[in-house]
C-alpha cells in the first residue's frame, strides 16, 4: 500500500507529466478551433461559388483552371509539402526520426497554407474536401506545441491527426479509431490517455461553436429483412472495386511510372493544374454544376431524398476528384469519396426498387469509402456516426470490410501509405544530397 500511494504521488504531483497533458489538452483546443475556422471559411468559400455559378454557370470554364494553375504556384513556391490531402504527409512525418525532416512536413507555415488554399480551391469549384487536410493542421499545430520538449514525436502527430478527424466529422469516435487504424496501424498504450485528451478538447470546441450537430443528419436506413442481404454484398463489392481503382489511378500518377503524362506533368506542372482544372469544370458542367467543392450537400440531398441528382453525378464527381487530386493543390478526398459513393449508390437504388433508397446509399457510401482509404473500421465508425444510424452497425461494417478486400485486390497498397512512402522517400533522398554535398565540401578544403 506505501508503495501503491508512492507511486500515485509520483503520478499526480509530477510537473512533467502535467506538462506533457496540458500540451495534449491545448494542442487539442486549438484544433478544434483551426477545424471551426476552416469549416467556416470552405462554406463561405462554396456559398460564394454558388453565388457565382447563379449568374455565370459558365465562369469555371476559366474559373477553375486559372484557379488551380494558381494554387499549385503559391503552394510549390510559398508552402511546400502542403499539397493533397495532407494525411500522408502526417503519416510519413510519425515515421521520420530527425526533427528538420518532419517539419518540412509539420509546421504552422503549412497549416496555414493547407487552410488558405484548400478554401482557395474550394472558392474555385474544385472537387477537394476539408477533413483530410485538417489532418495535417492538428498534426503541424501540436508538432509546433511540443517541439524540442518530447523525445517521442509519434504521440503528438498521432494527437493531432485523431482530433483533427474528431473535430472536421463531429466524430469523436471516428477520430480515435482514426488514429490507431490509419495513423499508427497500432495503438500506443502511452499515449493513449494524451491522445484521447486531444480529442476531447478538440470535440468541445467544435461543440461550443458549432452545435450538436450529426454531419449528414440523422437517416431512417435499415436493413430489413434476410431479402436486403444481398445489397449489402452487391454495395460493398462494387464500392471495392470503384474505390481501389480510383486509389490506383492516383498512385500511378502520383507516384508511379504514369508513362508520358508522368514526364510532362512533372516538366509542366502548372499547365497540367490548368488543364486538370478545366476537366473539374467539364464536369461541373456536365452535371449541371453539382460535382463542385465537397459534395456535402449533394451527398446529404441524396441521403435524406430531398433532391434527384442527375443519374451521371457519381462517375463525373469521381472524375472531377481525380483531377482535383493529381493536380498538386492542397485538398482531401474523404467528402468527396462520401459524395461519389452516395451518387453511385443512388445508381444502384434505381435497380433495387424493393429495397429502401436510403439504405443502399448509405451502404454504397461507407463501401466507396474503404475501397478508397482502405480503412473499414474508420469508415464505418466515421459513416455511423456522422448519419446517426447506429442500428445498422452490422451492415455498415460487413459492406466496409467486403469493399476492403475487394479493393486490395486491385491496389494492393492503401493509397494514404503509399503516397506518405513517397514523402519518406524524398525526406531521405534530400538528407543523402545533403550528406553528399558536405563531404564535398570537406574533401574540396582539405
Amino acid at each position: 500500500m506505501p508503495h501503491s500511494t508512492h507511486l500515485l504521488r509520483r503520478v499526480w504531483f509530477n510537473r512533467y507529466i502535467w506538462q506533457r497533458r496540458g500540451i495534449f489538452w491545448i494542442g487539442g483546443l486549438l484544433v478544434g478551433l483551426a477545424a471551426v475556422l476552416f469549416v467556416e471559411a470552405a462554406d463561405f468559400a462554396q456559398s460564394t461559388l454558388r453565388l457565382i455559378l447563379r449568374y455565370f454557370p459558365y465562369a469555371p470554364l476559366i474559373l477553375t483552371p486559372a484557379g488551380l494553375a494558381f494554387s499549385l504556384w503559391v503552394t510549390r513556391r510559398y508552402f511546400p509539402n502542403s499539397q493533397g490531402s495532407g494525411i500522408p504527409q502526417a503519416i510519413a512525418a510519425r515515421h521520420l526520426a530527425d526533427q528538420d525532416e518532419r517539419s518540412r512536413l509539420l509546421s504552422l507555415r503549412i497549416a496555414i497554407g493547407k487552410i488558405l488554399l484548400t478554401v482557395l480551391a474550394l472558392g474555385v469549384g474544385a472537387s477537394v474536401g476539408r477533413e483530410g487536410p485538417t489532418v495535417q493542421v492538428g498534426a503541424s499545430i501540436m508538432h509546433a506545441l511540443g517541439k524540442g520538449r518530447f523525445k517521442k514525436h509519434q504521440g503528438l502527430v498521432l494527437a493531432g491527426s485523431a482530433a483533427g478527424i474528431a473535430a472536421a466529422f463531429n466524430t469523436p469516435l471516428a477520430g480515435l479509431v482514426f488514429g490507431i487504424e490509419e495513423m499508427s496501424r497500432s495503438f500506443e498504450h502511452r499515449f493513449s490517455g494524451f491522445v484521447l485528451g486531444s480529442i476531447i478538447a478538440a470535440g468541445l470546441v467544435s461543440l461550443f461553436f458549432l452545435g450538436d450537430y450529426v454531419y449528414f443528419g440523422h437517416t431512417a436506413a435499415s436493413v430489413q429483412s434476410f431479402q436486403d442481404i444481398p445489397a449489402v454484398f452487391v454495395c460493398g463489392v462494387a464500392g471495392g472495386i470503384l474505390g481501389g481503382l480510383f486509389s490506383r489511378i492516383l498512385l500511378w500518377i502520383l507516384v508511379g511510372p504514369a508513362g508520358r503524362l508522368g514526364s510532362w506533368m512533372r516538366a509542366h506542372p502548372i499547365a497540367f493544374a490548368a488543364l486538370c482544372g478545366l476537366g473539374t469544370a467539364i464536369c461541373g458542367l456536365l452535371s449541371e454544376g453539382t460535382t463542385y467543392a465537397t459534395g456535402y450537400s449533394e451527398a446529404k440531398s441524396i441521403l435524406t431524398g430531398e433532391a434527384a441528382l442527375p443519374w451521371q453525378f457519381g462517375i463525373l464527381k469521381m472524375v472531377a476528384t481525380t483531377l482535383s487530386s493529381i493536380c498538386g493543390i492542397p485538398g482531401g478526398i474523404f467528402s468527396p469519396s462520401l459524395a461519389i459513393g452516395a451518387g453511385f449508390g443512388a445508381n444502384v437504388a434505381a435497380l433495387l426498387p424493393q429495397i429502401d433508397p436510403s439504405t443502399i446509399v448509405l451502404l454504397f457510401m461507407v463501401s466507396y469509402l474503404a475501397g478508397v482509404v482502405q480503412a473499414p473500421i474508420t469508415s464505418f465508425v466515421i459513416v455511423m456516426e456522422m448519419t446517426s444510424s447506429h442500428g445498422m452497425i452490422l451492415p455498415l461494417m460487413a459492406a466496409s470490410i467486403l469493399a476492403f478486400g475487394t479493393s486490395r485486390l486491385l491496389c494492393p497498397t492503401p493509397v494514404y501509405h503509399g503516397l506518405a512512402e513517397n514523402f519518406i522517400r524524398n525526406s531521405r533522398m534530400l538528407r543523402a544530397s545533403r550528406r553528399s554535398e558536405t563531404e564535398a565540401e570537406i574533401s574540396g578544403q582539405s
